[in-house]
């Protein structure tokens, strides 16, 4: 069975910023059968392609030309392991925090800290999803691929996905070039709870349990973030920055308050969202676009806006740090192009 198609298709709500855009062409396969058909006549009719999740970490232009394949698979099952590992198999088109949810309620421990981030299955590898002390490379073993220019699909392994913080292949040499199809993840039946991050240790119990901690997760993510259903926003519109040990201990030296976590290759990460808070914008609007108002390294769109305002904006928030500071920001979200 054929994929249904549409023409000058709204992805205004397809969009976690709620940004105004229109598809030339658009599909959902529901299969990977429909996926490859959709992408045979992308090929044979030379259609740029883009590949849309849950447009939860994407900026999206005014149209998008060529065609958007959203892909629509969404099954999951369970593989037992006799060391008392499973594996998770999980197509494209999963809700990624439905998933989680899923897995905790079954009491199976490795992803529950990573609880109520946005978007589907497909997209988690892009950017190596992380929060609250994990990240999705310590758990993915296989990312399950097509590639768009002849089809041809592949397994990468955790190493062939070069991961590092939010970043992976998907951003740099597979970028643009491939639509992931499965992911394949290890959890356990072993109680592994990670509590360290913020206050998550003092909102269970002793011995919690896995969908305890999700829950504990969800509710400290939602005291700190807007809900994009009624807020647009992308989560963290900024990574925290990197610098070299010596200008931490130079920026700490100006302000001892500053957070800062070191890294095993020496180097330090701050805490973009401080960097923001200090410079007095959190809350701060212009226009369709502002800082949240509880957590400064969220912008939020509050409607009326586009993608151009909102790059302006954050460029202007980058740019009031880097002054303060002398530390660059980089932006999350990717910026689709048409």
């Amino acid at each position: 069975m054929s994929p249904r198609w549409y023409a000058d298709h709204d992805l205004t709500a397809a969009n976690t910023l709620g940004l105004p855009c229109r598809a030339e062409r658009f599909v959902a396969p529901m299969t990977p059968a429909e996926l490859g058909e959709a992408l045979a006549l992308a090929r044979e009719g030379g259609w740029p392609t883009l590949v849309l999740g849950g447009g939860s970490n994407l900026i999206l232009p005014a149209f998008l030309t060529g065609l958007v394949i959203r892909p629509a698979m969404n099954d999951w099952w369970l593989v037992e392991s006799g060391d008392g590992s499973v594996r998770v198999h999980a197509e494209a088109g999963v809700v990624w925090h439905e998933l989680v949810m899923a897995l905790a309620a079954r009491d199976l421990w490795g992803l529950e800290n990573l609880a109520l981030i946005p978007g589907h299955c497909g997209a988690a590898p892009i950017q190596n999803i992380g929060a609250y002390g994990v990240e999705l490379a310590e758990r993915l073993e296989a990312v399950h691929l097509v590639h768009l220019d002849d089809g041809r699909e592949a397994v990468l392994g955790p190493q062939a996905c070069a991961f590092g913080y939010r970043d992976s292949v998907f951003k740099h040499a597979l970028a643009g070039r491939v639509a992931i199809t499965r992911l394949v993840m290890r959890v356990s039946r072993t109680p592994e709870p990670r509590l360290g991050y913020g206050d998550l240790a003092g909102r269970v119990t002793e011995s919690p349990t896995a969908l305890e901690v999700a829950e504990a997760v969800c509710a400290v993510r939602r005291e700190k973030l807007p809900d994009p259903a009624v807020l647009g926003n992308a989560g963290s519109f900024f990574k925290n920055p990197v610098v070299s040990s010596e200008r931490a201990a130079s920026l700490r030296e100006a302000y001892p308050d500053m957070p800062s976590f070191p890294l095993d290759d020496g180097r330090t990460k701050l805490a973009a969202g401080w960097l923001i808070d200090r410079c007095g914008l959190k809350g701060w609007r212009d226009g369709a676009f502002g800082v949240h108002d509880r957590q400064a390294l969220v912008l939020v769109h509050h409607g009326g806006g586009d993608a151009a305002g909102l790059l302006a904006f954050a460029a202007r928030v980058a740019d009031t740090v880097e002054r303060r500071f002398g530390v660059a920001l980089e932006r999350e979200p990717r910026l689709a192009t048409g």
